[in-house]
């Protein structure tokens, strides 16, 4: 799905198939840091809580 959606492609995620939602490159909205603020504002993402290295 990563591979896909770098792509450039749309994928919709499904349940049992039901449309659930569709994940999209961030970059086709514009600034990438304006719609993590934007998202944060309207409840939809929360910052990470601790700054740790990711898991390999």
């Amino acid at each position: 799905m990563v591979k896909a959606v770098k792509q450039g492609k749309e994928v919709l995620l499904t349940e049992r198939g039901k449309p659930l939602a569709v994940v999209k490159l961030i970059e086709e909205f514009g600034d990438a840091q304006a719609t993590v603020r934007r998202l944060e504002r309207v409840g939809l993402l929360r910052a990470a809580s601790k700054r740790r290295a990711l898991p390999a």
